[in-house]
């Protein structure tokens, strides 16, 4: 019987090619699209789980109110690992990390660049599941002096040699390295991703008894089962115990008296699975993902399958007429309804395993595309994953029930008097509006997708265009300069003598991509009790004027004040946080380092405020100070030959060192960076805004054919009676009209409130405007209007005659 079936399914799709093509492409592109989002969704929520102790450990992290400005920071002080695992006997592990940059690794008589390096501690490796493929996990950086690196780094560096044992040289920290470990890679999955790791016992500041400086990432192993809350709720204590004595000592007031004062200090725990998804404070090891990014695609794939589903139960029904004689021959036959029904699903179960294996055949070739658009490496690989391919036989069995279902009821329900006397099958009101509502939500899902997309490049559009307060057009980065040591002057100094240089800064402090950061904690005049967290900028005298900034009070460093090492320039957020207004120049603020020692500054300038971090972030106070500080120079140019210009610098650079190749970035790009995560997600969501307006049109085609069908007879008459083509277009387009009309009413209000709650992740942001909606509203009328007038003017044209003989 089921052999029967599949070869009666199979004859009716060949006989009903076009129906049946459409039906196959329309399901294709609705599962690889499901199955394309559904790795992306995997992938980022698989993060950091290839720990074995992943359930168990937490990062510490640090936040707190500071004169109403906000603290929310990833890394914390030397001292909280060793404090919470003495205190809290709950704590059965803790480590740390601290991020070391990419400095130059001297190998021989080679040098390195662009490997990410990081301190830990020496039991790193109990915390964190990354086997040795050489060396012993639990020795290998008990030692100052030892370093733990990647096959891939001990490749590069030593060649086909055994890198163990071997020696390389950090030259800008004068600090010689041995090879005691070699790992095969950090999983692409993983929160921080490092080539080489080095012992934390070497560093001085590890062992610092500072509850007042930060910049260290902290791991904490609890018990199974154990709720990192319990520990949470325990940690004020932590601050009262460690913290109190040191503010004291730094700002001359009890921690009481500083709480009064409207500032608090916390610390919090972040489970190590969610920081991916969950984190986004100040000064992460990396970029993260964001949760909300899974669930918009996660809803995407649900809706292009739902699409996909609804498209084919109206050009199944649609068909429906086609069927009518042999359902209602196979009842006068004997079949019952039973046995009709098994025939219908049998057919949307092979056309679905026709879609099917379509669909893998194009998630195949469309990975790397979709991995370019993603930023991600996914592969789509049966034997590694062995629940994949169960997975996708179980989604195409239920997709094939579902999609069959409807249309499978609905065949076999026809009334064999009715449709062996000639009478057509029109369905009663239930099942037109079913399928007049079917197409509705194919628009709305569409409709609220292409609003979105509208906004998320409008954002990226603002971003890009609005005034940031410094130039980052043609402007040139060169890292690391100090590695020519007391050569740098000499470097700036020739690019200073090329006519297409317009100024040169040296300063680590950018206001875009990575950047030196530093906290700096001050208060006005000798008023102690009003702290004010800020960032200090170490800058040299052609900062300013190298980065276009523009001063709104007072003046820049210059050297002919000789008084400027003890002056400070703010932002105006910072005139304003102190209390000044725009008549901060004069008044002078004071800072204490960690032994309580004080130090005033004198504000000669303020420099109007400028974003120096990412428009999710509102400005905060800034105070630069005159420093020398080396390792990076700004280059602000005037020329359409960039290429030849950096072509120059590399040959000045080369004549200076050839220690360490040369290297640049452009400013804007580094801005641009920034954003890549908003610039992916714009570019997906067009992406699947136009398969999910492509699947509804064929929806919407299916719906159109049908009505065109049951409307042949009423067609005809009308053309004899001399109604014209345009009329009978119009006509017969309306209806659907009206459903694309109702769908924009539905689906704008949802795409307002999704995407006003997008935008509330950035501190500066566009207004969601009418003409979003409109120009959505109409582009999904057009595309309808086109969609369903095809079939329309073929309806039109058909000749009066044969329609009405037919009847």
């Amino acid at each position: 019987m089921l052999q029967n079936y599949i070869k009666i399914a199979w004859r009716n799709l060949v006989r009903n090619k076009a129906f049946s093509a459409i039906n196959i492409v329309g399901l294709a592109l609705g599962l690889a699209t499901c199955l394309l989002i559904s790795l992306y969704v995997f992938d980022e929520l698989s993060y950091d789980r290839s720990n074995k102790k992943a359930s168990q450990i937490v990062r510490v992290v640090f936040r707190g109110i500071m004169n109403g400005g906000q603290i929310n920071e990833a890394n914390v002080m030397p001292p909280v690992a060793q404090a919470l695992k003495a205190d809290y006997p709950e704590v059965e592990d803790a480590t740390r990390i601290r991020t070391a940059g990419s400095p130059s690794i001297t190998v021989g008589d080679k040098t390195f660049r662009d490997d990410q390096v990081a301190y830990v501690d020496s039991n790193f490796f109990q915390v964190f599941t990354l086997p040795l493929l050489q060396g012993d996990a639990k020795t290998a950086l008990i030692q100052p002096g030892t370093a733990v690196i990647t096959q891939a780094m001990a490749r590069k560096f030593f060649g086909d040699e055994n890198p163990m044992g071997k020696s390389l040289t950090i030259k800008s920290w004068n600090a010689l390295f041995r090879v005691t470990g070699v790992i095969d890679k950090m999983p692409v999955n993983s929160h921080f991703h490092f080539d080489m790791l080095l012992s934390m016992a070497g560093v001085s500041d590890a062992k610092s008894p500072s509850w007042m400086t930060s910049g260290f990432f902290t791991y904490l192993v609890l018990p199974k089962g154990y709720d990192y809350k319990q520990l949470e709720a325990k940690l004020p204590q932590v601050v009262s115990k460690y913290m109190g004595s040191q503010i004291q000592q730094a700002f001359g007031m009890s921690l009481a008296q500083f709480r009064r004062k409207g500032n608090d200090l916390s610390f919090l725990l972040q489970p190590l699975t969610g920081i991916h998804l969950h984190s986004n404070l100040t000064g992460e090891i990396e970029a993260n993902g964001d949760v909300q990014y899974v669930y918009i695609f996660g809803a995407i794939a649900v809706f292009m399958l739902l699409i996909a589903c609804i498209n084919f139960m109206n050009l199944s029904t649609a068909g429906a007429s086609k069927r009518a004689k042999e359902v209602g021959i196979r009842k006068v036959m004997g079949s019952v309804r039973q046995s009709l029904t098994s025939q219908f699903l049998i057919e949307s179960l092979l056309l679905t395993s026709i879609a099917l294996t379509l669909a893998i055949g194009l998630v195949y070739l469309t990975l790397p595309l979709f991995n370019e658009l993603a930023g991600k490496n996914l592969v789509l690989n049966f034997a590694a994953s062995p629940w994949l391919l169960p997975g996708l036989l179980l989604l195409g069995v239920v997709v094939g029930i579902l999609a069959g279902s409807y249309p499978a009821f609905f065949l076999s329900s026809f009334k064999p008097v009715q449709v062996l006397k000639g009478t057509r099958f029109t369905g009663d009101r239930k099942s037109i509006g079913l399928r007049s509502g079917l197409v509705v939500v194919q628009f709305f899902i569409s409709i609220t997708l292409m609003i979105g997309t509208t906004v998320v490049y409008q954002q990226l559009d603002y971003i890009q265009n609005k005034k940031l307060g410094y130039t980052k057009e043609q402007v040139l980065v060169l890292p690391e300069t100090w590695l020519l040591d007391k050569k740098e002057d000499v470097f700036r100094n020739q690019i200073m003598q090329d006519p297409r240089v317009v100024n040169v800064s040296t300063s680590g402090y950018l206001p875009a991509g990575p950047s030196n950061n530093n906290n700096f904690m001050v208060y006005p005049e000798s008023n102690s009790t009003q702290l004010v967290k800020t960032l200090r900028y170490d800058v040299d005298y052609n900062y300013i004027p190298t980065l276009g900034m523009q001063l709104a009070e007072g003046r820049n460093f210059s050297k002919a004040y000789g008084t400027d090492s003890a002056g400070v320039i703010l932002n105006e957020t910072a005139a304003r946080t102190l209390g000044w207004n725009d008549k901060a120049v004069g008044h002078t603020i004071s800072n204490s380092d960690n032994d309580g020692k004080k130090a005033t500054l004198r504000v000669i300038g303020v420099v109007k405020d400028f974003h120096f971090r990412s428009m999710r972030e509102r400005i905060s106070p800034l105070v630069m100070v005159l420093s020398k500080n080396a390792g990076t120079v700004i280059v602000k140019v005037k020329t359409k030959d960039i290429a030849g210009l950096v072509a120059s610098l590399k040959k000045q650079w080369e004549q200076l060192t050839t220690d360490a190749p040369f290297t640049y970035s452009f400013l804007d790009e580094r801005f641009n960076n920034t954003y890549l995560a908003e610039q992916k997600t714009g570019r997906i969501l067009g992406l699947f805004a136009g398969l999910t307006i492509f699947v509804a049109c064929l929806g919407l085609f299916g719906l159109a054919t049908f009505t065109a069908e049951q409307r042949t007879k009423e067609i005809g008459v009308r053309k004899v009676l001399g109604a014209s083509v345009t009329s009978i277009v119009g006509l017969l387009s309306k209806d659907f009209l009206k459903l694309v009309a109702i769908a924009i009413v539905l689906a704008s209000p949802v795409a307002w409130y999704v995407m006003n709650r997008w935008l509330q992740d950035f501190a500066y942001k566009i207004d969601i405007t009418w003409w979003m909606f409109a120009l959505a509203g109409v582009l999904s009328v057009s595309i309808a209007l086109l969609t369903v007038s095809f079939q329309s003017v073929k309806a039109a044209l058909m000749n009066p005659v044969k329609s009405l003989k037919t009847e």
